[in-house]
């Protein structure tokens, strides 16, 4: 065999003989074959197939979309005691109460470990079937045997199937699981959930191919030192991924939180200098959060910055607009800042309310009673509008505030109109929200 042409054979030395053969030619292996069914128009498709069954617990069905469509697989990840064995436990245990037969398989815990939970939460049903399981093979024995109309597997990182080398976890092993399950609820049209291990960063464990198989993808969130746990949707192919759903966790469970406003907000009957409430917006739901300043003359060469609930950097950020744009200044004292209940605020629409804050630590002066504050704060101290203010307006004055603070390039609800029961007050510059809502020194 030789690369190119040659003029002489290198094994008989003869001159002429050597020829060239054709390549094989290229193009696909699969051939067409026969369709399992034939094309139809899309208006000719049930919808029947698609109905929706609520689950019985209203934040998981926020989030879903309205609840579990049939076939449908739903990965729901989370870090370990964030609770989310307890929340499929509970939906499992509606759905038994509901008259459907639901198959639990627990991987990561023994029979009698599951038990307990259910006891204690009250999800003794008969309907809700428990299989102990670690072998792929099993886990589908019983599903061919029970023919079950919920399916939930706790979790799929323990699961190992015979076939695929390699420890329960791994990403082959996660592949076939994941695979295998997924076939089986489509091909018998009940709805699985998965649950998922994550990773340090908080990204699903796995191989990425798990969540591009499956339908749906949640992220149960929560502190280990708060009660309160929020679900979110990453991807779902039939909804939104802009709902949230709040739970919180009770010595009985786990129970959602239709209006998790008191859980932000605290219990004050009059005004705390340090202190300013905002509207957050997570995805399509407005929360509120009361922010709290803390300014300390500081003892140290190098100040100390302390935050919770906060980026650092944004709070850092406010803290140079207030000295350069405003005169509110702290570089010689310590400053603390938290959120009330471990909310996370990481939007910019909560920089007037954090400014506020600061400010009003700082002078000792508290901010207005009932009122809130929305907008983001640019390097020039000048105020931006921020997005669904009409939103954040209205559920201010549903929460029983007087008064809010938005930018005056505000357009819409915001500027036009307000709902009643709370004025609403326009700042261009973080100087004029300050005057506005704090007020003047004796």
């Amino acid at each position: 065999m030789a690369v190119k042409w040659v003029g002489r054979c290198g094994e008989c030395q003869a001159w002429g003989t050597v020829v060239e053969n054709g390549s094989t030619p290229s193009g696909p292996a699969t051939k067409a074959t026969t369709a399992s069914q034939p094309a139809v128009p899309i208006s000719q498709v049930s919808e029947a197939a698609s109905e929706r069954l609520p689950t019985g617990v209203g934040e998981f069905d926020r989030v879903l979309g309205g609840g579990l469509v049939p076939g449908a697989v739903i990965l729901l990840a989370g870090e370990p005691g964030v609770g989310k064995s307890t929340l499929l436990l509970d939906v499992a245990a509606r759905a038994a109460r509901s008259g459907r037969k639901v198959l639990y398989v627990t991987g990561e815990e023994s029979a009698g470990q599951v038990r307990l939970r259910a006891e204690r939460i009250g999800a003794l049903e008969p309907n809700l079937l428990l299989a102990a399981e670690t072998d792929l093979g099993a886990v589908l024995a019983h599903l061919d045997a029970q023919q079950p109309d919920l399916v939930m597997v706790d979790s799929i990182q323990t699961i190992a199937s015979a076939q695929i080398e390699g420890t329960p976890g791994g990403v082959g092993q996660v592949r076939e699981v994941a695979s295998a399950l997924i076939q089986a609820a489509k091909t018998r049209g009940f709805p699985m959930v998965l649950v998922g291990h994550v990773t340090k960063d908080g990204s699903v464990a796995g191989p990425r191919i798990v969540e591009h198989l499956v339908d749906v993808v949640c992220q149960f969130e929560g502190e280990q030192h708060s009660q309160l746990r929020l679900l979110r949707a990453i991807k779902n192919r039939f909804g939104s991924v802009d709902e949230v759903g709040c739970f919180q966790l009770v010595d009985a469970g786990i129970e959602g939180v239709s209006d998790p406003s008191g859980l932000f907000l605290s219990r004050e009957t009059t005004p705390v200098p340090g202190t300013c409430a905002t509207i957050t917006i997570d995805g399509k739901r407005p929360l509120p959060a009361e922010i709290q300043a803390l300014v300390a003359p500081s003892a140290l060469a190098n100040p100390r910055r302390a935050t919770s609930g906060m980026d650092s950097s944004r709070v850092s950020m406010i803290l140079a607009v207030l000295h350069r744009r405003v005169g509110v200044a702290v570089a010689a004292d310590d400053v603390y800042v938290s959120t009330i209940g471990g909310a996370r605020v990481t939007e910019p629409a909560a920089d007037v309310a954090l400014a506020l804050a600061l400010a009003s630590a700082r002078s000792d002066r508290p901010v207005r009673d009932g009122w809130v504050a929305v907008g983001e704060v640019a390097l020039s101290g000048a105020l931006r509008p921020v997005s669904g203010t009409a939103q954040r307006v209205a559920e201010a004055a549903r929460l029983g505030f007087t008064d809010i603070v938005v930018p005056t390039s505000t357009g819409g609800a915001g500027r036009d109109k307000s709902p009643a029961g709370i004025r609403v007050h326009h700042a261009s510059t973080l100087a004029e929200a300050v005057s506005l809502a704090l007020p003047a020194r004796n």
